[in-house]
C-alpha cells in the first residue's frame, strides 16, 4: 500500500475542507508548484489533484492546473466538475493519470457504459478512470454531498465492475477533515464483498498508525491531506513508507 498526497485547490491556493463545506476552508501559505516538488521522490510519484472550483462547474483554475501538471513528473490523480466524456478525454491529453468520475456517474444512467466504450478497455479504464464513492452511513453522496443516491452502495461498485472500471475511490464522509481515524470498517465490508478491487481510501487519516491500519487490511493506497498539512504526518514519513511499499514489491 502506497500514500498518495492530496492537495486541494481553490481559487488557485491550496486549501482544505472539514467535511467538504466550502465554509470551512482552511488556507495553507504554499503554492501547488510548491507542494509537488516537496514530495517529489523515489517512490512517491503520485499526487491527488482536487480542484474545488471546477467541482462547482467554476473552471477558472483549469489552465493553471493545467500548466503545472505539464512541467511536473509526478503523476496526478484529477478530480472536480468531471461531467462529460469530453472533459475526460481532456484532462488525459493534458497529462492527468488518472481522472476522478463521481456524480454524472451516478446521475447519468448511461454516462459509464459511454465511457467504457468511448475511450476504455478493462485494463486502461483502471488505470486511468477512479470511481469516487463518499459515503455517508453508507449511502451514497453526490453533488458536494448534498444528494443521496437511491443506489445501494455494494450494487454501485458491482455494476462499476461489470463494466470494467476496478479502481474506486471511497471517502468515509464521517471521517473527512476530521483527523480522527480512518474508516476501517467501511473499507472491510467492501474489500470482503469485492476482494479484487483497487481501493483507495480518503478521510480521516491522523497518523501513521492509520496508515498501518488501512495497509493490513489491503486497500491499495490511500489519500493523506490534512494530516500531512497539520503537521500529524511528515513528508518524510509519507517519502519513507512509499519507497519501503516500493522495494517490497
Amino acid at each position: 500500500m502506497y500514500i498518495i498526497p492530496a492537495i486541494d485547490i481553490l481559487n488557485k491556493k491550496v486549501v482544505r475542507l472539514r467535511e467538504g463545506d466550502y465554509q470551512q476552508v482552511t488556507e495553507y501559505d504554499v503554492s501547488l508548484e510548491e507542494m509537488i516538488e516537496r514530495y517529489q521522490s523515489n517512490g512517491t510519484n503520485f499526487i491527488h489533484v482536487i480542484d474545488l472550483n471546477g467541482a462547482k462547474n467554476d473552471f477558472s483554475n483549469q489552465e493553471y492546473l493545467f500548466n503545472v501538471i505539464r512541467k511536473t513528473d509526478m503523476k496526478i490523480q484529477y478530480g472536480g466538475g468531471v461531467r462529460s466524456i469530453e472533459k475526460v478525454k481532456e484532462l488525459i491529453d493534458a497529462g492527468v493519470h488518472r481522472v476522478i468520475v463521481g456524480t454524472q456517474a451516478l446521475t447519468n444512467p448511461s454516462f459509464l457504459v459511454d465511457l467504457s466504450k468511448s475511450i476504455c478497455g478493462n485494463y486502461k479504464c483502471s488505470d486511468q478512470v477512479v470511481i469516487a464513492i463518499d459515503v455517508l452511513d453508507e449511502v451514497i453522496k453526490y453533488s458536494g454531498w448534498m444528494e443521496s443516491s437511491p443506489i445501494k452502495l455494494m450494487d454501485y461498485v458491482d455494476k462499476c465492475l461489470a463494466l470494467g472500471f476496478f479502481r474506486f475511490l471511497c471517502t468515509d464522509i464521517n471521517k473527512d477533515g476530521k483527523l480522527g481515524g480512518a474508516g476501517i470498517e467501511l473499507y472491510e465490508k467492501l474489500l470482503d464483498h469485492s476482494p479484487f478491487i483497487k481501493l483507495i481510501a480518503s478521510g480521516g487519516v491522523s497518523s501513521m498508525q492509520d496508515i498501518e491500519k488501512l495497509s493490513r487490511i489491503k486497500v491499495e493506497s490511500c489519500v493523506v491531506g490534512k494530516a500531512i498539512y497539520e503537521g500529524h504526518i511528515s513528508i518524510e514519513d509519507v517519502k519513507n513508507w512509499n519507497l519501503e511499499a516500493l522495494i517490497s514489491i
